[in-house]
Parts: C-alpha cells; sequence; structure tokens
C-alpha cells in the first residue's frame, strides 16, 4: 500500500484512478421515444428536513463529511437499483452512445481480474498500483479484451464516465442525483446512522453490503459472496427500498466537488474498499473524479423530478462548505 494514503488524499486518488484525457462533454442524445420516463423501477420519496453529513471518528474530515447540517430535499423518485449492464445496452442500442473509455481506447480494471500478460503490460498509477489502465477495456469489456458481459447482465453497468451517465439519465427522462438527494435517499429514514442499516457494519453477522473483505489490496476472501461486482439486487435494501447504496459500485452525482476544478462527486463506496484503505462505504462518506474518468467499480442510479413539488430541488451543497477544500 502507498505510504501515507489517509493522510488528506485528493479526491481523484482516493479510490477510483482517473484520467480520461480532458475530454468534453458529447452532446446531448436526441431524445427517444422509447425511452421509459415513469416510475417504474424507481421509488418514490416525500422529501424533506434531514441531517445531512458526520463528524465520524472513523471518518475524513478533509473529503467534507462534516459539518452536520439539517438540508431540506423536495419530494423526487429514485432508481431502487443501480443502472444494469442490460438496461445500459438497451440505451446504447437506442441511441448509438460511445462511451469515453470506448472513445479513449481504455479504462481502468482491478488488476486481480486480469490474465497475467494483461496485467504485466497495462500501465499503472503510481499511488493506486492495483490498478491497470487497459487498452480495449470498456462497459461491454469489463476487463479488456477477450472479456464479456456474460452472467453479469443485471450487475451495474461499470467503465462508465460522469458524462455517460448523465447521457443515460437524459435518455431515460431523468437526471444524476444531486449529492443531497443521494444522502437523503441511502439514509433510508435512519438518522445519523454509519450504515443505511445502522451502526454495525456486519448486524449479527449478517453480510448488508458488497466490499473487499480480507487484506487489501492482496486478498479478497469473498465473504460476502462477491469479488467484484454483485447483481443489483444483492442484500437486503434500506428503510426506503434503495438496493447497494453501499459497496458494489461508486455512483456518479450531479453536484461538483469544489467551486474550481472538474471533479464530480462520487458516491457510496464500492467492492473495492476496505476498512483500512478507503472506508468510504459509510453513508457520509464522499469523494470525486474527473468527469471523465471510467474504472471497473463505477456506476450510478438516476433521480425523477416530481411534477409540482412544492419545495425547492436542492442543487450543490452550501459553497461555503468547499472553503479551504482543494
Amino acid at each position: 500500500m502507498p505510504e501515507n494514503e489517509y493522510a488528506a488524499p485528493s479526491p481523484a486518488r482516493c479510490c477510483m484512478p482517473s484520467g480520461g484525457g480532458g475530454a468534453e462533454p458529447p452532446p446531448p442524445p436526441a431524445p427517444s421515444r422509447r425511452a421509459g420516463v415513469g416510475a417504474d423501477g424507481m421509488v418514490e420519496l416525500p422529501g424533506g428536513e434531514f441531517l445531512m453529513g458526520a463528524e465520524d471518528a472513523e471518518g475524513f474530515p478533509a473529503d467534507g463529511e462534516g459539518p452536520v447540517r439539517a438540508v431540506r430535499v423536495a419530494p423526487f423518485r429514485i432508481d431502487a437499483y443501480a443502472v444494469s449492464n442490460d438496461r445500459f445496452e438497451r440505451f446504447v442500442a437506442d441511441t448509438g452512445h460511445v462511451t469515453d473509455a470506448e472513445r479513449l481506447g481504455w479504462s481502468y480494471v482491478f488488476a486481480g481480474f486480469l490474465p497475467g500478460a494483461l496485467r504485466r503490460d497495462s500501465p499503472r498509477p503510481e499511488r493506486t498500483p492495483w490498478w491497470c489502465a487497459v487498452s480495449g477495456a470498456a462497459w461491454n469489456r469489463p476487463e479488456g479484451p477477450g472479456s464479456a458481459l456474460d452472467g453479469r447482465g443485471d450487475h451495474p453497468v461499470v467503465h462508465v464516465s460522469w458524462f455517460d451517465a448523465a447521457a443515460y439519465a437524459a435518455w431515460a427522462g431523468r437526471r444524476l442525483p444531486t449529492e443531497a438527494e443521494w444522502e437523503y435517499a441511502a439514509r433510508g429514514g435512519l438518522e445519523q446512522q454509519r450504515y443505511p442499516w445502522g451502526d454495525e457494519l456486519d448486524p449479527g453477522g449478517e453480510f448488508r453490503c458488497n466490499i473487499w473483505r480480507g487484506t487489501f489490496p492482496t486478498r479478497n476472501t469473498a465473504e460476502d459472496g462477491h469479488r467484484g461486482t454483485a447483481p443489483v439486487d444483492a442484500f437486503a435494501p434500506n428503510g426506503f427500498g434503495l438496493y447497494n447504496v453501499s459497496g458494489n459500485v461508486w455512483e456518479w452525482c450531479a453536484d461538483a466537488w469544489s467551486e474550481h476544478g472538474p471533479e464530480k462527486v462520487i458516491r457510496g463506496g464500492s467492492h473495492m474498499c476496505h476498512a483500512s484503505y478507503c472506508n468510504r462505504y459509510r453513508v457520509a462518506a464522499r469523494s470525486a473524479n474527473t468527469p471523465d474518468s471510467s474504472s471497473g467499480h463505477a456506476g450510478f442510479r438516476c433521480v425523477q423530478d416530481i411534477r409540482g413539488a412544492a419545495d425547492e430541488p436542492p442543487r450543490d451543497t452550501p459553497r461555503s462548505l468547499f472553503k479551504g477544500r482543494p
């Protein structure tokens, strides 16, 4: 493990490697007549005021997890599940969308998922050498050339950038969640609990999320049943009926990480998160990456406005919270 990885990590260096080549956002896809805009697969939430953030002893103050503050969100709908490979495939078939990873010709794959030759020959980031920049890796070739989605249609789509996620959301008549909406939904009605189900990671010995079990990054015991991604409906849902808001894949949010810089917020942690290194599968944890970056552990879910909602929807987290932030 790189030395001092816990010491005020920059958002792009924590958990999720960055680097997409400074891509410009693609033009939004033309609306599709086949795009579903209803509530199918979505949960309708009443909104209201909740306590956002945490001042957790296990947290990372440099990430801006605190202070705890009251935030109000308008009623909205949110996907109960992260967008799956099957759903993303329908979007691509309908629009011809080319993802950033496909356009750039590579994406990041965990070294442990690769055959020896590909693992040996692929470049690695200096600070996170367990990632390989694999030529040909993309959403439909998650481990690069020769890999496929067989048996993973119900797994979350990965190797998608923020731009790709936003394009899908526009096609579906939806949008990416604000950070406040995401956390409100992920908490599932609980107040100031560490996880969507409470304060204990594995209550009564029951696994509730797909994270790294064992010694990071050399040995994953997969005690929770999954070495890589899990199906989008794996494990029990939270109190609002949302699945896998902790672990499995990071989820892109609409918000910028700070007033300056291109990074976008990512939430929820992934199957690569471990307490010794990342520990960002806690519900208040946050990180970020550049919007053209992609990897094998980042996906998204969408939200939809409810027409006539009386409250003002939240947009960006109050900018005062970003003072002194990178």
